[in-house]
C-alpha cells in the first residue's frame, strides 16, 4: 500500500513538473470586442484592466491547457466617456453589481495534429450569468526570448457571443427598421504570455 501511495505521489510530482505555467503580459495584449452600430458600422471597445494565467503541457503544445482570465468591467473603454458610462450602467453590464467578467477553459483541442490552431471551449461568466462558449485560438509557431530573458508565446483568439444570452438586452428600435446595437458581439483578443521563471 505504501508503495502504491509513493508511486502516485511520484507521478503527481512528475506531472506537475512537466506543466508549463504562463502569465498574461498585459502591456502587449488586448481584450477587444466590437458590435454593429445602427446596422451600418462597427463600434469597437476593449477592457484595459485584466489578468490571466495559462498552464500548458509544453512551451508550444496547448492541448487541454488550463486557462483562466478575469476582466474588470469598470475598465471598459470605447473611446467615448458617455457611452462607457452607459455600458457600465444597469442597462448593460451593471458594473456596480457585477464588476468582473471571467473565463475558465474546459477544453482546448488542435484542429489537426501538429497544428497550433485550436478549438477553445470554456465557461464565460458575465453579468452574473455563466454560459459555455466556443472560440478559435491561433497560436504562434514557436516561442521567443525577449531581451530581458523572458520566454514568450502568443495567441490570436476570436469568436462571437450573443449578449442577450448573458442578460445584456438593452436596445433601441430604429425608425427604418433594425436596432441600434447588434446582439452579436465579436471577440478579438491578442494574447501575449510570459513563461513563469
Amino acid at each position: 500500500m505504501k508503495k502504491l501511495v509513493l508511486g502516485i505521489a511520484v507521478l503527481a510530482s512528475l506531472s506537475a513538473s512537466a506543466q508549463v505555467n504562463w502569465k498574461l503580459d498585459n502591456s502587449h495584449s488586448k481584450l477587444g470586442f466590437s458590435v454593429t452600430h445602427m446596422m451600418v458600422s462597427e463600434t469597437e471597445g476593449k477592457f484595459k484592466i485584466y489578468q490571466g494565467t495559462v498552464a500548458s503541457t509544453t512551451e508550444t503544445d496547448f492541448t487541454d491547457a488550463k486557462i483562466e482570465f478575469t476582466a474588470d468591467v469598470n475598465s471598459i473603454n470605447t473611446e467615448d466617456e458617455k457611452r462607457d458610462g452607459h455600458l457600465k450602467s444597469p442597462d448593460f453590464f451593471d458594473a456596480a453589481k457585477f464588476p468582473t467578467i471571467t473565463f475558465k477553459s474546459t477544453s482546448m483541442k488542435p484542429v489537426a495534429k501538429g497544428k497550433t490552431i485550436y478549438n477553445l471551449e470554456g465557461e464565460l461568466t458575465m453579468h452574473g450569468v455563466t454560459k459555455k462558449v466556443k472560440l478559435n485560438a491561433i497560436g504562434a509557431t514557436k516561442t521567443v526570448k525577449d531581451p530581458y530573458g523572458n520566454i514568450k508565446y502568443g495567441f490570436k483568439v476570436t469568436g462571437v457571443i450573443n449578449r442577450k444570452d448573458f442578460g445584456l438586452s438593452w436596445n433601441a428600435a430604429l425608425e427604418a427598421g433594425g436596432v441600434a446595437v447588434s446582439e452579436d458581439v465579436k471577440l478579438d483578443l491578442n494574447i501575449e504570455l510570459n513563461k513563469d521563471k
